[in-house]
């Protein structure tokens, strides 16, 4: 395996530019000021320790770019993942727009590819931190001739979060990709509108396995209100979503599920849970049997 060395001198995206698929980039501590993308297969960032290694840009949706345009929450990623077999270790990637309730949404990482990994990593925003894709048909289709071919790619796309701290406060881990979140810290933070949902699922019927969080923690900030905070609402009318024996902190309503707003999205959504599961939930949530659980879990390996 190839490797290269690069410090917050270097040009990450030069990095890239110059590697080859199955290049190693190990990245020395400190602050990486760039918006990053990654075309080339089978990479794998590096950074020292997810503390003190940082990618970090301020793209936001209310921005306006050189023809006037308005960025919209598909532009404003810090890092966005557009190759398969990408594998980010030990590093933080971070959108610093903030005020997502004037911004509009601050992506932190996009990843539109199959095979991705990340593990001790850390995701920081606030409303739409993590956009697990590919994008739902209508937006691929809507999107044609504004954003880039590689971010309209359908198909079925696996990708793994192991060990990592992801925080935002709105939809904050959303999209249509099979993803596992394995052993995370999944994290709320304070806004100002007073309340929030961790994922924004939008897969399709025919799609079975959707976002599956396994063992993790749910946490948030001190100034996060008791009960303000959804587990998940469908961002499209099948999105699924699972939680398996994930521990829930206070903030955490006790519906657990948001149907979206005003829609009948109660009826169609695939929201379940496994494990430890307190009183008044949605009724339109369920619990998984052992075999659906193991089987969700077998998929990804």
């Amino acid at each position: 395996m190839d490797t290269i060395y690069i410090t917050p001198s270097d040009s990450l995206s030069g990095a890239l530019g110059s590697a080859k698929p199955g290049t190693r980039i190990v990245l020395a501590p400190g602050t990486y000021n760039e918006k990053t993308e990654i075309h080339i297969p089978d990479i794998e960032l590096v950074g020292e320790d997810a503390e003190n290694t940082v990618i970090i840009w301020d793209d936001y949706a209310q921005k306006l770019d050189e023809k006037g345009v308005e960025y919209n929450t598909f532009r404003t990623y810090t890092v966005a993942v557009l190759a398969p077999g990408v594998t980010f270790r030990d590093l933080t990637v971070v959108n610093g727009a903030r005020f997502p309730e004037v911004k509009g949404q601050e992506v932190a990482l996009t990843v539109c590819a199959d095979g991705f990994l990340a593990e001790n990593c850390r995701f920081v925003s606030t409303q739409d931190t993590v956009f697990c894709g590919p994008l739902p048909p209508d937006l691929i289709e809507r999107y044609d001739g504004f954003l880039k071919d590689e971010l309209r790619r359908g198909g079925a796309m696996k990708q793994i979060f192991r060990n990592c701290l992801i925080a935002g406060n709105v939809d904050f881990i959303f999209g249509c990709a099979d993803a596992l979140f394995e052993g995370c810290e999944i994290r709320s933070v304070y806004d100002v509108r007073g309340h929030g949902y961790v994922a924004a699922p939008a897969h399709e019927l025919s799609q079975n396995i959707g976002f599956v969080f396994s063992d993790c923690t749910l946490t948030c900030e001190d100034a996060v209100a008791d009960g303000s905070i959804y587990l998940a609402r469908p961002w499209r009318d099948y999105g699924k979503c699972s939680f398996i024996n994930c521990r829930c902190g206070r903030h955490i309503a006790r519906e657990g599920f948001d149907k979206w707003n005003d829609t009948g999205r109660d009826k169609t959504a695939r929201f379940a849970e496994y494990g430890d599961i307190p009183d008044g939930r949605v009724p339109w949530s369920r619990v998984l049997t052992v075999a659906e659980k193991d089987e969700l879990l077998k998929y990804f390996g």
